[in-house]
């Protein structure tokens, strides 16, 4: 055989060996690609994962339009508290005045602010606004704020004696804190200098 027909039989048998690669190329492919049942798995997978962030969401929806309707009137609610504490200030200071003290007109005006504040009280407790409790009961940062430490004997530490403002709770929300004077135990003297030794 001459070089020619050698060189010939070469690139017939390179020519036969690269459709083969091709095939090879293309086997590697195809294993490489995921299968019908993979690919429903992972589609399968993406459609749960859809289905909850859609559930979370309508949760989450549903919180906010809850919170709305409970609370949505909390700021307009605060400041008409202003409303009741401007006159409960108008009765002290009526009460307190010695030229109106001899008005003989006095009570009745009294009477018509009484019902004006029972009335607004009554639109707060409709609208679940109710005063927070706290002459005599244990102080509770969560409800009340100190405004002073007032000594007292009579009363257990810590606890609330005197009421300077009211608070209030829009539903289980606190809509304002009762500023309050908180009783310490009155100290002596000779318990001050035992303390200092």
């Amino acid at each position: 055989m001459s070089e020619n027909d050698k060189k010939k039989q070469k690139d017939l048998k390179e020519e036969r060996k690269e459709p083969n690669k091709g095939s090879d190329k293309s086997k590697d492919q195809k294993s490489n690609e995921p299968s019908i049942e993979e690919r429903f798995k992972e589609t399968e997978d993406k459609l749960l994962r859809s289905l909850a962030e859609i559930e979370n969401q309508r949760r989450r929806f549903e919180k906010e339009i809850k919170d709305a309707f409970e609370f949505g009137s909390f700021n307009f609610a605060k400041e008409s508290l202003a409303i009741l504490d401007n006159l409960q200030r108008a009765k002290d200071a009526i009460k307190n005045d010695s030229v109106l003290k001899e008005n003989k007109d006095l009570e009745k005006f009294l009477e018509n602010i009484n019902i004006i504040e029972k009335d607004l009280i009554s639109i707060f407790e409709k609208n679940n606004i109710k005063r927070i409790e706290a002459q005599g009961k244990k102080f509770d940062p969560n409800l009340h704020q100190a405004m002073a430490e007032i000594d007292d004997n009579n009363s257990s530490p810590g606890s609330v004696v005197k009421e300077i403002q009211p608070g209030y709770m829009l539903g289980e929300r606190l809509l304002r804190p009762a500023l309050v004077g908180v009783a310490k135990k009155k100290i002596t003297k000779n318990q001050e200098n035992e303390e200092k030794k």
